[in-house]
C-alpha cells in the first residue's frame, strides 16, 4: 500500500486510535480496583480516627494493612437503623451518605407536610458503626454529611455509650479555602468536640458552632473557624441535620440500657 496516499493515512490514523483507547481502557480497568480500595481503607481510617485509632497512620510502611487489621480488630459491629431507630436490612459501610443528606434535606425543605415527611423518613437508612476498646467500652459511629462553602463536606462523630456525649470526631471536605473553611479538616477544630453533649435537659440540642468563641463551661459549643463563618455554619447545620435523624436510635439505646 502506498505509504502517501490518503487511505494509509486513515487506516494507520485509525489503527493508532484503536491500539491507544486499548491500552487506556486496560489501564483504568486495571487502576479501578485499586483506586476503590484506596476509597475504602481512606472510609476505615476516618471510622477509626473518630475514636483515637489509627492516630500513627502516617509512620507505617504499610498503611493499607495497618488500617485493615485495626479495623478488624476494634470495630466489632456495623448495621443500619431507620427513621425509628431500628435496625434494617442492608450494608451500613457501602451506604451512600449523600443519598441520605438529599432525603434529610427534604425532609427539613420549608413547606414540606408531615404526611410527605414520614414518607421521606420511611427511605432513610441510616449506618451505626461499633466500636470496642480495649477495655471494652463501646463506641458508637455515626457519618455524617452537608454543604459547606464550595461544596461537600463530611465526617465521623463517635459517641460514649450514653448516647449524648462526644468520645471523638473527624470531619473533611471537598473544596474549602484553604487556612480558612478548610481547617475543619485539622484536630485543631475537630477536637473541640470531645466531651460535648448532644443533649440538654433531655432535649436534643446538637451541638453549635460559635463565632467568636465559646464560654467556658459550655458543653453544647464550638469555637468557629477565624474566617470560615460559612463553612463553620455548615459543619454545624450538618451535625443537627444528620443527628436529629439519628435522635431514636440514640433514645431507644438508653431506654434498653435502663432495662438492662
Amino acid at each position: 500500500m502506498n505509504k502517501n496516499s490518503n487511505t494509509y493515512t486513515f487506516l494507520y490514523a485509525t489503527a493508532l486510535v484503536v491500539v491507544v483507547a486499548t491500552a487506556l481502557s486496560l489501564t483504568a480497568t486495571g487502576l479501578k480496583s485499586r483506586q476503590q480500595k484506596n476509597i475504602e481503607i481512606e472510609k476505615k481510617q476516618n471510622i477509626l480516627l473518630s475514636v483515637k485509632k489509627a492516630l500513627g497512620v502516617d509512620t507505617v510502611p504499610d498503611r493499607s494493612a495497618y488500617i485493615e487489621e485495626l479495623y478488624r480488630r476494634y470495630i466489632v459491629e456495623e448495621y443500619l437503623v431507620d427513621a425509628g431507630g431500628n435496625r434494617k436490612e442492608g450494608e451500613a459501610f457501602t451506604m451512600n451518605m449523600k443519598t441520605q443528606y438529599d432525603i434529610i434535606r427534604e425532609i427539613n425543605a420549608s413547606g414540606i407536610s408531615d404526611e410527605k415527611k414520614s414518607e421521606l423518613r420511611r427511605k432513610l437508612s441510616l449506618p451505626v458503626f461499633v466500636c470496642r476498646n480495649d477495655d471494652g467500652d463501646l463506641k458508637y459511629i455515626m457519618p455524617v454529611y452537608g454543604l459547606g462553602l464550595w461544596g461537600a463536606i463530611w465526617g465521623y462523630i463517635s459517641l460514649n455509650g450514653d448516647f449524648n456525649t462526644v468520645y471523638g470526631a473527624i470531619f473533611d471536605h471537598k473544596g474549602e479555602t484553604p487556612g480558612l473553611g478548610a481547617e475543619i479538616a485539622f484536630p485543631k477544630f475537630f477536637n473541640q468536640f470531645e466531651e460535648k453533649q448532644l443533649f440538654e435537659n433531655g432535649q436534643f440540642v446538637s451541638i453549635r458552632i460559635v463565632k467568636g468563641g465559646v464560654t467556658a463551661g459550655d458543653r453544647h459549643g464550638v469555637n468557629a473557624i477565624s474566617g470560615g463563618t460559612i463553612t463553620s455554619r455548615g459543619v454545624e447545620e450538618m451535625l443537627k441535620n444528620c443527628l436529629t435523624e439519628y435522635k431514636p436510635f440514640f433514645e431507644q439505646q438508653k431506654t434498653n440500657a435502663k432495662i438492662q
